[in-house]
């Protein structure tokens, strides 16, 4: 497969098949990941791989923390299964986490090439077979979340990355027309 082929074929999976993820694959995806551009060579970066037990023990921690979120009574144990469920889901998820450096400018430098880093994962997953979704949802700020996954003061949860093999893969959506979005100046 072409890298113009990934690219445009990759799609953000949901719905996974119960297959398990070897951690070995994914350490020799990040391998790969992480020669994404990164200025000053700060490799700001680690990564934490959560499967099985522990996905549930995260998934418990992400509940906790929707229900201390819901200020409505009654609606307190449905916030905190939605949370337990986006969790639970998938085979397994993929934090990316980023130190976050005190100069506003290498922060945003670092965020940048983490990014980077994410996406080349996900590009990498996909020409293995595996389907990915980048998710950023409030739990990520939780400090039951944090603690349960190891997250430190001073680190930011840059994504979520659900990762496995796809059970369903959606079909494309439309893009913009280059014209709409190019100037020539």
């Amino acid at each position: 497969m072409s890298l113009s082929t990934i690219i445009k074929e990759r799609r953000t999976v949901k719905r996974y098949k119960d297959t398990p993820v070897s951690v070995e694959l994914i350490q020799d995806l990040l391998e790969t990941a992480v020669w994404a551009p990164n200025h000053k060579m700060t490799q700001p970066w680690r990564f934490i791989f959560v499967q099985g037990d522990s996905l549930i023990t995260l998934a418990e921690a992400a509940r906790a923390a929707a229900m201390a979120k819901e200020k409505d009574p009654a609606k307190k144990e449905a916030a905190g299964q939605r949370e337990f469920n986006k969790i639970s889901t998938p085979p397994s998820i993929l934090l990316a986490v980023m130190k976050e450096d005190p100069n506003p400018v290498t922060r945003e430098e670092d965020f940048a090439a983490i990014s980077c880093v994410i996406h080349n994962f996900t590009l990498l997953a996909w020409e293995q077979g595996l389907g990915t979704f980048w998710a950023t949802y409030a739990t990520i700020f939780a400090k039951q979340f944090r603690e349960a996954c190891g997250v430190q003061p001073g680190e930011k949860i840059v994504g979520s990355i659900h990762v496995g093999y796809p059970d369903m893969i959606p079909n494309p959506r439309e893009r913009k027309p280059i014209e709409e979005i190019f100037t020539i100046l």
